[in-house]
């Protein structure tokens, strides 16, 4: 018979292993509510993201839209100032787009595009290059702020790149070059089919044409599909008439500053005096005369309410006789320019 001892160690042995088996249940509760709480925290973090990632997938395709639209809103501009070379009457908001890479602003209902248009006989064809007229592009490069053996390097590698023989220039390369390299290719020896074919010359690099933050590269001032046989003061960009040797800042400035619209096309006669600072035998390279070349640049950047950043569409059209077009080259996105919106011209239009 147990005693009245043994029976209370009894008891209290009984209601310490209750308790433990107590306190043993509650802290798997607490992990199942833990287990729980990450489950649905996980759920909740998963569901944030992908609404996330949705409306960023959304905003970016309407921006790649509207930068569209600016590409076809260039187009149409183009063939109506073709349209309409002398207008006599000119309405606020219908004055005609200049081709010279002005940026012009179109405001839409739940965001905006920039629009800037350049004719391509304003630009250096590299494809038309010589010995002779080589010293544009190598003006062009050291005012970039490439060093001057640098750029007689990216020259003579360029006339070598397109012309039909094996001689190596001073300072250029020939398919003994490009064989010797690590993924070896031969030089071309024929033109350009597009500006990113450089990339592949000796001394170009992905910095010196496309630029690096707010230094601009020099692909903006090339061209392979302009049919003038030289440069147009009309639509040519400063920095590419810095490039003709004589024509200095103040002299680019001028002849910028002297163009109107489209149709007050800048003749030989009214900026002769300006011209005539530019050194022989490269007068021939600069044209003075009217008319559209025919190849137009457009790149349009698209922006969407408080979403960061933009989509830029760059395209080359080539406007027929009878006003259709025809797309040389297109790229989706592109890079954004350099440019904001406060630098654009000032103008809102509404399409």
């Amino acid at each position: 018979m147990m005693s009245a001892g043994e029976i209370l160690g009894t008891v209290n042995k009984s209601r310490a292993a209750a308790g433990g088996e107590k306190g043993i249940a509650l802290i798997m509760v607490l992990w199942a509510l833990t287990v729980l709480m990450v489950i649905a925290l996980s759920f909740s973090y998963m569901g944030r993201t992908e609404s996330q990632t949705s409306l960023a997938f959304k905003q970016g395709i309407e921006k790649k839209f509207l930068a569209e639209a600016g590409i076809e809103k260039g187009i149409a501009e183009i063939i109506y100032a073709k349209m309409n070379p002398n207008p006599q009457v000119v309405l606020e908001g219908g004055e005609t787009w200049k081709m010279d890479g002005t940026l012009y602003t179109v405001k839409e209902e739940n965001g905006y595009y920039t629009v800037s248009i350049i004719d391509e006989s304003g630009k250096i064809n590299i494809n038309t290059l010589n010995d002779t007229s080589a010293i544009i592009l190598k003006n062009l490069l050291t005012n970039s702020g490439v060093q001057t053996d640098e750029a007689d390097i990216i020259v003579d590698s360029i006339l070598d790149w397109k012309d039909a023989d094996d001689l190596t220039r001073l300072h250029g390369a020939e398919s003994d070059h490009y064989m010797s390299l690590s993924n070896p290719y031969e030089a071309k020896n024929a033109d350009f089919d597009s500006l990113e074919e450089l990339l592949l010359v000796r001394g170009m690099t992905p910095e010196i044409m496309y630029g690096l933050d707010k230094k601009k590269g020099i692909i903006d001032f090339l061209t392979v599909n302009s049919k003038s046989g030289g440069i147009n003061v009309n639509s040519a960009p400063k920095e590419v008439l810095m490039a003709v040797p004589g024509i200095t800042a103040e002299i680019a400035d001028a002849i910028v500053s002297s163009r109107g619209n489209p149709t007050d096309v800048l003749s030989a006669a009214n900026i002769q005096g300006m011209l005539a600072a530019v050194q022989p035998p490269f007068n021939s390279l600069v044209k003075a005369g009217g008319g559209a070349g025919g190849v137009f640049t457009i790149e349009s950047s698209a922006y969407k309410g408080d979403s960061k950043g933009a989509y830029t569409v760059k395209a080359t059209v080539i406007i027929e006789n009878d006003n259709k077009f025809r797309y040389a080259y297109y790229k989706s996105p592109a890079k954004t320019p350099v440019k904001s919106q406060a630098e654009g011209n000032g103008r809102s239009d509404n399409s």
